[in-house]
C-alpha cells in the first residue's frame, strides 16, 4: 500500500478457533505493508489470540463479562485514543456494537465492520429479533463500510435496510499453500489406518447439523468413519447419539485444534450438512485440500460461475440434502472406488493474497474520505467495485 501507514485496530468478540476468528488472523498474515494492525478481544481470548501473537501481532484482552457489561465501553474507549489508530475495523454483532460507538467516541470516523454471519432470521446462529435489528442498524450508521463476505449476506444487509453504497463485498479467503502437508496419524486420532474417513470442521453447535452425519454414518458399512473437528455445546449430546446409533467406535470428535489442514489431510471426504451458511469457509479447505465436498450450504460454491460448479462436480463433490440418507447415497460410492485427491481452481479464486488487498483498498478509500464524502465518489466507488466483481466470475 502506497503512501503513509495506517494504524488499524481490529475489534473482535472473542479469539477462539471459530471461522470469523482465524480469518482475521489470515487477513493480517497478508495485507499490503505499510498497514499496522493491532487486535482487541472483548471477551476471553483463546487459541487464535496465541497464533496471532506468534504472528507478532499485538493483541488486547477487554475482558468483558458479558453483552450488558457497559463498563467495557470506556476502556475500549481509552484503548482506542492512547493507540492514535487511523480506522477501527470490527467483527461479529458485539463488537460491532460497541466498536462502533467506542470508536466515534475516540475520535476516529474511518470505522468499518466485516458482516461474517448475517442470515435471514438468524445473526452468528442465533435467532434476530426486532431489537437485535435496531441495534444493529444504529451502531451500523455510527461506520462507514460493512464488508460482505458473500452476495448472499450482501442482499441480507440490503433487507436489513443497510444503504448499497455503504457495502463491499470481499470474500473469505484461503491459502492454499497452506494445505500441502502431511496427514495427522490416524492411530493418534484413534482411527483404522484403512478406515473410509468422512470428515467435519466447524463449531459443535445445533446449525452445524453433524447430528445429521452421525445417522448417515449408521447407514454406511463399518469400514466408514466420521472425525469431526471442532468444539461446542453439542459435544455430549453427539456423543451420546453416536452410542445409541451403536457407531461410537466410529465416531471421533478432536475438539478445538490448530492444525486443520493435516486433520483434512487425514480425511477421505468432507461432508457440510448446514442448512445456513453465509461463506462456507471450510468447504473451500476441503477443496483445497482435495478432498470431494459435500455440502448442503455455501455461497463460496453456489456463488461460483455455472460451468466451475460444473467443473466440482466432475470432481466429484456435490450439492445434497440435509438428511442422512442424502448424505449416506452421496458417500456410500466412495467407500469402494476412493478418488484421488485433486485440488481445482476454485481454491485459488479464494487466494488471501488476492483479497486482502482488496481489504487494503477499502481502508485507503475509507482513510482517504472526510466526514462528507462526496455521494459522487462513494458512487465511482460502488461502480467500479462491481465491475472488478463481475470480470472475476
Amino acid at each position: 500500500m502506497s503512501g503513509p501507514g495506517l494504524r488499524v485496530l481490529h475489534v473482535v468478540t472473542g479469539l477462539h478457533a471459530g471461522g470469523a476468528e482465524q480469518q482475521l488472523r489470515l487477513l493480517l498474515r497478508h495485507l499490503p505493508a505499510g498497514i499496522d494492525c493491532e487486535v482487541v478481544a472483548l471477551c476471553e481470548a483463546g487459541t487464535v489470540a496465541d497464533g496471532l501473537r506468534a504472528d507478532g501481532v499485538t493483541v488486547h484482552e477487554l475482558g468483558m463479562r458479558g453483552n450488558r457489561d457497559l463498563a467495557a465501553l470506556p476502556r475500549l474507549v481509552r484503548l482506542i485514543r492512547e493507540g492514535r489508530y487511523d480506522l477501527v475495523h470490527c467483527h461479529l454483532y458485539r463488537a460491532c456494537v460497541y466498536g462502533r460507538v467506542a470508536a466515534r467516541l475516540a475520535g476516529v470516523r474511518a470505522v468499518l465492520a466485516t458482516e461474517h454471519s448475517l442470515q435471514p432470521g438468524v445473526l452468528e446462529g442465533r435467532r434476530t429479533g426486532a431489537a437485535v435489528r435496531r441495534l444493529y442498524l444504529a451502531t451500523e450508521r455510527l461506520g462507514r463500510v460493512t464488508i460482505a463476505v458473500s452476495e448472499a449476506t450482501a442482499r441480507q444487509l440490503r433487507t436489513w435496510d443497510v444503504p448499497e453504497e455503504r457495502i463491499r463485498v470481499v470474500p473469505n479467503g484461503v491459502d492454499p499453500a497452506a494445505y500441502r502437508v502431511d496427514a495427522a496419524p490416524r492411530a493418534s486420532l484413534g482411527l483404522p489406518a484403512d478406515a473410509f474417513v468422512v470428515g467435519a470442521v466447524g463449531r459443535l453447535v445445533p446449525g452445524k447439523r453433524f447430528d445429521v452425519l452421525v445417522d448417515a454414518l449408521a447407514l454406511l458399512p463399518p469400514e466408514a468413519h466420521l472425525l469431526v473437528v471442532g468444539a461446542g455445546p453439542e459435544h455430549a449430546a453427539l456423543l451420546a447419539q453416536a452410542r445409541e446409533r451403536g457407531v461410537a467406535d466410529r465416531v471421533v470428535l478432536t475438539g478445538e485444534r490448530d492444525d486443520v489442514p493435516a486433520l483434512l489431510a487425514a480425511m477421505d471426504a468432507l461432508a457440510a450438512p448446514s442448512a445456513g451458511e453465509t461463506f462456507g469457509l471450510v468447504l473451500v479447505e476441503g477443496l483445497a485440500s482435495g478432498l470431494p465436498v459435500f455440502w448442503s450450504s455455501g455461497p463460496a460454491l453456489s456463488e461460483l460461475p455455472v460451468q466451475e460448479q460444473l467443473a466440482l462436480g466432475r470432481g466429484g463433490s456435490a450439492r445434497t440434502e440435509p438428511t442422512p440418507s442424502a448424505y449416506a447415497a452421496a458417500l456410500r460410492p466412495l467407500l469402494t472406488r476412493r478418488p484421488p485427491r485433486a485440488v481445482g481452481p476454485v481454491p485459488g479464486r479464494y487466494d488471501i493474497t488476492r483479497l486482502a488487498p482488496r481489504v487494503a483498498a477499502v481502508y485507503a478509500e475509507l482513510a482517504g474520505f472526510g466526514e462528507s464524502a462526496p455521494a459522487e465518489r462513494v458512487e465511482r466507488h460502488r461502480i467500479a467495485h462491481q465491475k472488478e466483481m463481475t470480470r472475476a466470475r
